[in-house]
């Protein structure tokens, strides 16, 4: 089995080490002083108290590498139009392209009964370049709970989880998840498979599309942001929105919006990945994480107030950074 990981930092970085290691034939595709590092001193995992460094092919190029049986792409959902015909480089007509993107992903409407079947998502794809480029037939979806970080070129350190739920667009369980599936549980990662992936996308964002734009506005952790007050009651209005939304799509939620919030609470005092890329000077994932919630909530006719309003702030604020494209 030939995998490549696209946009190998953390936890691209952390599922390539533990399938190298399982014995896969694993090609990192990274760039800048991350590529230069893992290069000469290889990719050095810490986790559990325990460091481990392995050395895979690591590469700038994915034209290097050719054709793969399954690319991992581990990129923030706003890097994948840019980076799609670098992708397509490491796709043959039978590779599996899995994306682990946090949002509402590029292929959302391919392979279901839906009256959208097929649509293409604007916020997360303009003009449908991704779709063009990486046909959603060849997608598999996941969603991604570990937490690692880049702690120095070369170096990931993982937090938490070992958990990387996988499913079909169209809810098979095809022979290439199958085997999917069996390699990432070999090499020590819990890989379920989902008949009905797209409601456990929904309960991942749900958490998301509120707390992360709201803690790049305010520089509050999620801590505070839980806590019961008009900051919580702001979220809570934004996740109804946003259920709301989902449901008309035939999403079903398996908690309610209140256990939700608790298991945001239970994070602690911890800055979302939204207030770390804006003090960062880095692009934010505010279109896949709140921007798509909108424009899907015009096309089932569910009003999103709130969020619309969030997002017009969040974007503003982005843009007052540098984060975020003008206008």
């Amino acid at each position: 089995m030939r995998v490549a990981i696209f946009g190998a930092g953390a936890i691209g970085g952390w599922l390539g080490v533990k399938l190298h290691q399982a014995g896969i034939d694993v090609t990192f595709v990274a760039r800048g002083p991350h590529l230069a590092a893992m290069q000469e001193n290889g990719v050095t995992l810490r986790a559990d108290g325990v460091e481990v460094t392995v050395r895979p092919r690591c590469i700038g190029d994915a034209a290097q590498a050719g054709p793969q049986d399954y690319v991992f792409v581990t990129l923030k959902a706003h890097s994948l139009p840019a980076a799609s015909a670098q992708i397509a480089r490491l796709m043959g007509p039978e590779t599996a392209l899995v994306t682990g993107v946090n949002g509402v992903p590029y292929w959302y409407f391919y392979g279901i009964d839906s009256p959208w079947r097929d649509r293409i998502v604007e916020s997360v794809d303009p003009g449908g370049v991704v779709s063009r480029t990486l046909p959603p037939r060849q997608a598999i979806g996941s969603v991604v709970y570990p937490a690692a970080e880049v702690v120095a070129p070369g170096v990931i350190e993982h937090t938490y989880g070992d958990r990387i739920s996988l499913g079909e667009p169209d809810g098979s369980k095809s022979p290439r998840i199958e085997a999917l599936a069996k390699a990432m549980i070999a090499a020590g990662v819990k890989a379920p498979i989902r008949p009905r992936l797209r409601d456990e996308i929904w309960v991942k964002l749900w958490g998301n599309l509120a707390f992360n734009p709201l803690s790049a506005l305010t520089g509050a952790t999620l801590d505070i942001l839980s806590a019961r007050g008009p900051l919580c009651d702001i979220a809570r209005t934004m996740m109804l929105e946003g259920q709301a939304v989902g449901e008309a799509l035939g999403i079903r939620f398996a908690i309610d919006v209140e256990k939700r919030i608790e298991g945001v609470a239970e994070v602690g005092a911890h800055k979302t990945s939204m207030l770390q890329d804006l003090e960062r000077g880095r692009p934010m994932e505010i279109d896949a994480l709140l921007g798509a919630v909108v424009e899907l909530g015009v096309l089932v006719a569910k009003p999103t107030p709130n969020c619309g309003q969030i997002l017009a702030l969040v974007r503003e604020r982005a843009r007052q950074a540098g984060s975020y494209p003008p206008p």
